[in-house]
């Protein structure tokens, strides 16, 4: 089968069920003359992967677009273009993304690693056979909404189209909690800490919201994430109709699973839309998330707005409508600790590849130590 970018927009181009479209023909162009083949990596295993492409699926070795950055290492997901023929074939170049979910490793070097790329529905899945974890949640959605953050910049060539991503929480295993009111309010509590993102329940087991799961995803690209038990394979298989992804029993006592899914997986769904399952996550690094982080804590980014000094910190200032807030009863304390957990942790990532934030941080945290001291000195003058 031979490819032409006069048959890039067509519905029977063999690449469109993975998402090609006229913006990826347009930015493949100039590779095309160069007589090498587009593709989606689908797999990523060991230095090489699997990308379809027009002629079918290729074993290709990413040895010449191994960089020193590992932001720009191939990831499932990528859009590249590769040898027409040869072997081994190879990865020549790496189109530019239109979204990647990131999240820091956890090295010395605070490094970011690339889950996925090129989605379109950033699919949270939360278990219900054990107790919400909000903060483990809020986390996801921050990373989440910022999956926009520098994707044009990971990549050769110019920028497709802007695009965004957007996330999804999804309650697996809705069928353990019976009670349609216990059910109602879990999915309250999460979409009070999900400001703008839909809340579904899902059961694999009974197929309940499945339907409405699979029509969001029918357009586009998405990727399913959590932590292992979380029933993400499961639900895979389920909108494929048939077993691809292995799956095992969590474990009874917590709910975790065993890591069954090793590698990150993209597969076509019956129904249109494109799917990529993902290992379960044990830890959720922030990484270049401060805007994600004010948009799941929207309400109190809005109250510190109103606060009477504008570099308020939110404890003891007179004025300080955040505080005042947390003394209603209108904005949960827990809810307050998280977002200064997250806000911290995000700056303290971004200070260790910034040489001119630690510094600025450095000043900072001396400022306040001398304002501390001061306070003290005085109070100490008054009570003598």
């Amino acid at each position: 089968m031979s490819f032409s970018i006069s048959q890039a927009s067509t519905p029977s181009h063999p690449l469109a069920p993975y998402g090609w479209d006229d913006a990826w023909a347009d930015t493949f162009a100039p590779y095309a003359e160069q007589g090498l083949l587009p593709g989606r990596v689908v797999r990523v295993d060991r230095g090489r992967c699997d990308v379809v492409t027009p002629d079918g699926v290729v074993r290709a070795d990413t040895a010449f677009v191994v960089p020193r950055d590992p932001m720009r290492i191939v990831c499932t997901g990528d859009w590249v273009a590769v040898d027409r023929d040869g072997d081994p074939q190879f990865v020549r170049t790496l189109l530019p993304r239109r979204t990647a979910f990131v999240r820091s490793t956890s090295s010395q070097r605070s490094e970011g690693q690339v889950l996925a790329t090129n989605i379109d529905h950033i699919v949270i899945c939360v278990s219900l056979a054990v107790e919400l974890d909000l903060g483990r949640l809020e986390r996801f959605l921050a990373l989440a909404m910022s999956s926009t953050a520098g994707a044009a910049l990971l990549g050769d060539g110019p920028l497709p189209v802007d695009h965004e991503a957007r996330p999804l929480v999804l309650l697996t295993k809705a069928d353990l909690v019976p009670d349609v009111i216990t059910l109602s309010h879990l999915v309250e509590d999460v979409e009070r800490i999900a400001p703008g993102v839909q809340v579904l329940p899902v059961s694999s087991a009974t197929g309940e919201g499945v339907d409405v799961f699979g029509a969001i995803v029918g357009g586009g690209t998405s990727v399913l994430l959590g932590i292992s038990g979380a029933g993400k394979s499961t639900l895979a298989n389920t909108l494929l109709g048939e077993d691809v992804m292995h799956v095992q029993q969590a474990r009874e006592v917590d709910g975790k699973g065993r890591h069954t899914t090793t590698t990150r997986n993209l597969l076509v769904l019956p129904g249109g839309g494109v799917l990529i399952d993902t290992p379960g996550l044990r830890g959720v690094g922030l990484w270049d998330a401060e805007a994600g982080v004010g948009q799941v804590f929207s309400e109190i980014e809005d109250l510190a707005g109103q606060c009477r000094f504008h570099d308020c910190a939110h404890t003891s200032e007179p004025g300080c409508a955040v505080t005042a807030a947390i003394e209603d009863g209108s904005l949960p304390e827990r809810r307050l600790d998280s977002y200064r957990k997250l806000l911290r942790e995000n700056h303290r990532i971004a200070a260790k590849t910034d040489a001119r934030l630690r510094s600025e941080t450095l000043r900072e945290w001396k400022r306040r130590g001398a304002e501390g001291r001061a306070a003290m000195e005085l109070k100490r003058g008054r009570t003598r």
